[in-house]
């Protein structure tokens, strides 16, 4: 068993331009996926750290699910890190995903709302939580298709008072199909602001091939995630220094 690093996480390289869908390496740096050919997101750019596959939705569940903010801390250093390396334009605002009052009574905490933060300190930019809110207490979206995600989230978000900038960035862990951060940002627009990026943890591709045909062996333990790679070998990540 050897320590995981950075290095064993699949990072998002080479992806759409604007809406960051994992793309094949062969693909030019400058590429829109076939969905941003046929119609362009509204928002300007998505940036994501990771593709959403290999051991990413372990530690994102984890950390999502499990109420392990030791592995949220650990995700959203990875993803201010990839931010600062590719040059992200800064926003005025940092808007993370709100969730309706329901989930956030049987989750716990928003997750979104707990990366904000140290976003926001790494690039000095401060959070805004009173904007938005969602007002419908949408079904979840996982295990829904491209379609029936945008119908689930139409109107799920309103506008408590205009966030009175120019620049926006909508902070998520997870961006899988983009019909959540954009329906927000149908929002936020309409509501004054000129520009909205989209930044989060990981993008789900449009095939997910993951790292193994079968699903990887995992445990979350106190301090460590433990999982094996491609090649059967056991890794770990100790996230008890994210603490």
């Amino acid at each position: 068993m050897r320590p995981l690093c950075r290095a064993d996480l699949p990072g998002n390289r080479h992806c759409c331009v604007r809406c960051a869908l994992p793309l094949p390496a062969a693909r030019p740096p400058d590429a829109l996926c076939g969905e941003c050919q046929r119609r362009l997101p509204p928002y300007a750019i998505c940036r994501a750290a990771f593709r959403y596959e290999g051991p990413l939705p372990v530690l994102v569940s984890g950390a999502k699910f499990r109420a392990r903010l030791n592995l949220a801390r650990l995700l959203v250093q990875c993803l201010a890190n990839a931010l600062r390396e590719c040059g992200a334009e800064l926003p005025e605002l940092i808007v993370p995903v709100p969730l309706h009052a329901k989930r956030l009574r049987e989750r716990g905490y928003n997750q979104a709302l707990e990366i904000a933060p140290t976003v926001g300190r790494e690039r000095s930019i401060p959070v805004d939580i009173h904007s938005c809110a969602r007002v419908s207490a949408t079904p979840p979206q996982a295990g829904l298709a491209r379609k029936e995600r945008r119908r689930n989230v139409r109107g799920a978000f309103r506008i408590l008072r205009p966030p009175g900038v120019a620049r926006v960035a909508i902070l998520d862990n997870v961006v899988t199909t983009g019909s959540t951060v954009s329906e927000l940002t149908k929002v936020l627009l309409k509501a004054g602001v000129e520009r909205v990026d989209v930044w989060a943890v990981a993008r789900t591709p449009l095939i997910s091939t993951g790292w193994l045909r079968e699903p990887p062996e995992v445990r979350l333990e106190k301090d460590f995630a433990v999982f094996a790679n491609a090649q059967g070998k056991k890794l770990f990540w100790n996230t008890a220094s994210c603490r």
